[in-house]
């Protein structure tokens, strides 16, 4: 009798130990696969708005001061579409519209739930150090500046590899100094913005080569969009400031970022008049600057409720203090949304209302 007790006994210790072991195994596991720190990765354009919203917020609140990182929108995006694992991305900053290509990636791999925060706007800048003198130049002739191929200086309607060294070899007026332009990688929505805006905008102003749009989409797209490799045009990553740094040692190059940061940098640099307008905040905001574009933010909505703080971040980036005509975020050089649709984006974001994309 006592012998079937003590097996009974110790099976049942064994039962609970096994248990206890189990249950601490699952609050290992629960601790080992959750965070408690915001994390953001992407464009370098929206990282200081991020940044500084991020402060703020750790200051502030009772939550910890999100972790922001600059890897590029395109490479923000590869990081938050991987999957819905507690150890991807929470947010994903972008200098351009998430593309249908991105979209697709996301729901692939699991990430079906997204929104979308329309941030404010910015321009793209061609800009060079005070040292030298701002250069009025057209979009058409930084396309033949920066284009991998450029049509024939004879006039005729073929393309040619660009021939093109000096400023003032595209027009006299110009400076006669080497075409050389630090700008972002392909990687950046900052390059995709101004491949779109600046070099498709002088593109096109070929009536021979805008009529190959309508016959093949993606011939028009290659002609406009690809940048010479022969070192006029200088890949200089993500890191905007080293693009400073090196236009101060040379002041006869130029380089290419978001009004943003010329904005915080302007005691040094200078913007160039593009098609006669001068990058200005006021131009921007009303349209005038033909080089400007909407920035983003996106949010991934399975860590909302998983990662403490994701709400209370949102409402704290897209409110008036904040994102508004007179917001904090305006004196790092954003241009605001306006108030109609400051509110429109507000209560999209904070009903975390899912992103569709279909184009």
């Amino acid at each position: 009798m006592n012998k079937m007790i003590n097996s009974t006994l110790t099976k049942t210790i064994i039962s609970l130990s096994l248990g206890t072991v189990a249950l601490m195994s699952s609050v290992a596991n629960a601790q080992g696969n959750s965070r408690d720190t915001i994390t953001a990765v992407g464009s370098s354009t929206v990282y200081p708005f991020s940044t500084v919203v991020a402060e703020r917020f750790g200051k502030n609140t009772e939550f910890k001061t999100p972790k922001i990182e600059s890897t590029g929108t395109g490479g923000g995006m590869k990081l938050f579409c991987a999957s819905n694992a507690i150890d991807t991305p929470d947010l994903s900053n972008a200098s351009r519209r998430m593309k249908k290509s991105e979209f697709d990636m996301c729901a692939k791999n699991g990430v079906t739930s997204i929104t979308e925060v329309l941030v404010g706007y910015d321009g793209i800048v061609v800009a060079n150090s005070n040292a030298s003198e701002a250069m009025k130049v057209s979009r058409k002739e930084l396309f033949l500046a920066l284009a991998k191929e450029v049509p024939a200086k004879d006039g005729s309607e073929k393309l040619v590899t660009n021939p093109y060294k000096l400023w003032s070899d595209i027009n006299p007026a110009l400076p006669a100094n080497k075409i050389e332009v630090l700008g972002p990688p392909p990687t950046s929505g900052t390059r995709d913005a101004f491949a779109e805006l600046v070099l498709e905008g002088g593109c096109k102003k070929f009536p021979w080569i805008k009529a190959i749009k309508k016959q093949n989409k993606a011939k028009y797209k290659a002609i406009c969009h690809s940048v010479r490799e022969d070192h006029a045009y200088i890949e200089a990553g993500e890191n905007d400031n080293l693009i400073v740094q090196k236009l101060t040692a040379n002041p006869k190059a130029f380089g290419i970022f978001g009004f943003s940061f010329l904005d915080q940098n302007s005691d040094t640099l200078q913007g160039s008049i593009i098609d006669g307008q001068e990058p200005t905040f006021e131009a921007i905001a009303d349209g005038s600057y033909p080089v400007s574009r909407p920035l983003y933010f996106y949010v991934k909505n399975a860590h909302v409720g998983k990662v403490p703080g994701i709400l209370e971040f949102l409402t704290e980036y897209t409110s008036e203090a904040a994102m508004g005509e007179e917001g904090y975020l305006t004196d790092k050089g954003l241009i605001p949304l306006g108030e109609e649709k400051l509110v429109n984006v507000r209560k999209n974001v904070l009903s975390l209302t899912p992103l569709a994309l279909n184009k």
